[in-house]
């Protein structure tokens, strides 16, 4: 239905959008002017602590600097209340004393009959309520009360009971009035197939009301009392007011809870919401007997933009936590993720808080593992990469998986971190193999094969090349984090390289992790590093090329020069790993495929330290950060000399 754009400008005029705002924040008024209508309060649609959300009472419109949301006061009506725009229209226009234009008729009737499914409802919450009061619910409020729920929790959840009979509920409605269509529709009793009247769909079971965003009740949920009952949980069926994949248990208070900064915590079922509401934990919502559904991962998203997904520590829990990532990974963005607690020993939140108390669900809750950690564990808990064919096939799996995310930021973060895991994975698994694998172990552990290659003479007085294998692989490392440090715009390019470095030392080894982690957009890579650490890296007298870089920011030099010295420690790490394989073979039956091994690999070696080898000149730094060849230097400085005092060449 279309309205007319002067009613609601009429509906916009006749409402302050602060004080409809003011209803869901609280302002911050030291930042805020009344006098000018200028408000400031932390975001309702996100959970933040500062002040971000800004109300502009003139000009009628919202923003946050945070999350970007923005609109008037129906949009914002809309979003807060989780309700389409009609309806947005219609709560606002009965606040400012305003009637509705006439609707359609077809659509009027729609709504009109919602109405009285609604009113419905609410006979039958009442209707099951006092029932559990009555002798026959006797059975029920002795399983609640054994659950730890007061006379005043059954008041506070509307909690009831459905007689053990077959039209308890339908005599009840038909009694009042209530057309037979109506209770048909609502979703309460079931056509008879015998011919005679229909029948209550929830007999002998604890009723829990479900409530939508706007506190209307739209169905049930029963927990059958007969152990023997095939269903233990049983909810209402699809109904003109309840859909079952667009609704969460408790999604109004919870709503209201972390916009007062608890966090949001999604449980598996009603019992487990109780508990943890009762226990503090409010902004706790579930499910309605399916899976999580895209719809409510948008739901909860709006809330809050890192829900915690509560499951029990079981293999089934498990198993939902894996079927909610497969469904959040394509609606991911920055901002937009989950994260898993999972319960210890099988328990339920219910059963930890009545075992351990609260104190104990909360340090679950701050336990809480991110995705990436889920996805990581699925891929390779209980399987063995001891072939170069299963360490691929990770690789694959791992690619596979982060290709469904659709955000291209994001997507990259996850590569990085899964490459990490799996590089260290990788690494975990070459150090716990050489002591009984390849080469020789002497009293004190692994001992590398000797150097097989020695400088040639022009370079045996260089610095790098009088020291050990171990102290150029170091000397290497240096020069490539110094060169990246001072070219963060590159990182991403050598990632693969870095993850390849060995880094003996335990400095590299941070240095590297946090290049690796380091996004050029946000945050000051060398202020992470720290002053001190940047100061011992950039004063090695090999790491010669950092400075020059510092002043021209070349990217061009610094590939170049990154890429030759992990092309060096490839070829250094291949060498060596092919002369242990042979010292090994040699010691059984030595043949000609070893030799000719060992000289590819040699070969390589030198391919890849010929141009250190061949370079003999010195080099001295010039005002703009270039090397300049000292020899012709020298000569240019002596030829300029002549020119000036005039003397020309004879």
């Amino acid at each position: 239905m279309s309205l007319p754009p002067n009613f609601l400008d009429e509906v916009r005029g006749r409402l302050s959008l602060s004080q409809v705002v003011g209803r869901k924040v609280t302002w911050d008024m030291r930042k805020s002017n009344q006098g000018k209508g200028d408000w400031w309060a932390p975001c309702p649609f996100h959970h933040e602590k500062t002040a971000s959300f800004h109300v502009d009472d003139r000009k009628g419109f919202y923003y946050c600097f945070g999350c970007q949301a923005k609109g008037d006061v129906i949009g914002f009506v809309k979003d807060s209340e989780n309700v389409s725009f009609m309806e947005a229209v219609e709560i606002l226009a009965r606040e400012a004393g305003l009637q509705m234009p006439a609707r359609d008729p077809q659509a009027q009737k729609k709504i009109d009959r919602q109405t009285l499914l609604v009113e419905v409802m609410e006979q039958a919450v009442q209707f099951y309520r006092l029932q559990l009061k009555t002798g026959a619910g006797r059975d029920a409020r002795a399983y609640l009360s054994r659950r730890g729920l007061t006379e005043a929790a059954l008041d506070r959840w509307e909690i009831g009971f459905a007689p053990d009979g077959w039209q308890g509920l339908w005599d009840h409605l038909r009694g009042k009035g209530v057309a037979e269509d109506l209770i048909m529709d609502a979703g309460l009793a079931r056509p008879s197939s015998k011919g005679r009247n229909p029948y209550d769909i929830f007999r002998n079971r604890v009723m829990f009301p479900i409530r939508d965003a706007r506190g209307r009740a739209i169905a049930f949920g029963g927990r059958a009392m007969d152990p023997d009952d095939n269903a233990k949980y049983l909810n209402s069926p699809e109904t003109p007011l309840f859909d079952k994949g667009r609704n969460l248990y408790n999604l109004r208070p919870a709503r209201a809870a972390a916009g007062r900064g608890q966090q949001l915590i999604v449980a598996e079922g009603y019992m487990d919401v109780i508990a943890l509401a009762e226990a503090g934990f409010e902004a706790a919502v579930a499910p309605l007997g399916t899976a999580i559904t895209e719809p409510q991962l948008e739901l909860l998203w709006r809330i809050a933009p890192e829900p915690v997904m509560s499951l029990d520590g079981d293999k089934a829990g498990i198993k939902a936590a894996l079927r909610a990532i497969d469904l959040a990974l394509p609606l991911l963005a920055p901002g937009r993720s989950l994260r898993f607690a999972l319960m210890p020993d099988g328990k339920d939140p219910d059963d930890l808080l009545r075992a351990e108390g609260a104190e104990a669900v909360a340090k679950v809750l701050a336990a809480a593992r991110p995705m990436v950690a889920l996805i990581w564990q699925r891929a390779t808990e209980g399987k063995v990469f001891d072939s170069p064919e299963r360490k691929a096939a990770l690789e694959l799996d791992l690619k596979k998986v982060t290709g469904l995310i659709q955000d291209q930021a994001l997507r990259q973060h996850y590569d990085r971190e899964l490459r990490g895991l799996t590089w260290k994975l990788f690494s975990d698994q070459r150090q716990q193999g050489r002591p009984g694998g390849r080469g020789k172990a002497g009293k004190g552990g692994w001992r590398a094969p000797a150097q097989a290659l020695g400088p040639v003479q022009s370079t045996r007085s260089s610095y790098l090349a009088t020291a050990d294998d171990a102290a150029q692989d170091h000397m290497r490392e240096a020069v490539i984090l110094a060169t990246l440090i001072v070219t963060p715009q590159i990182i991403s390019e050598f990632d693969d390289g870095l993850m390849s470095m060995p880094c003996r030392d335990d400095e590299h080894a941070r240095l590297r992790e946090l290049l690796l982690r380091h996004d050029p957009a946000h945050g000051d890579l060398e202020q992470e590093i720290g002053a001190q650490a940047l100061e011992n890296l950039m004063k090695l007298r090999h790491v010669a090329i950092s400075p020059c870089l510092r002043k021209t920011g070349d990217p061009d030099l610094a590939r170049m020069t990154v890429a030759g010295e992990i092309a060096k420690l490839s070829a250094a790490r291949g060498l060596s790993a092919e002369i242990a394989e042979a010292i090994e073979e040699m010691e059984g039956f030595a043949d000609e495929a070893v030799t000719w091994r060992l000289g590819e690999a040699a070969q390589s070696h030198h391919r890849a330290t010929r141009s250190q080898q061949e370079d003999t000149a010195e080099y001295d730094i010039g005002d703009n950060g270039a090397p300049i060849n000292r020899d012709e230097r020298s000569a240019l400085d002596a030829l300029l000399a002549q020119i000036s005092f005039g003397k020309p060449r004879t």
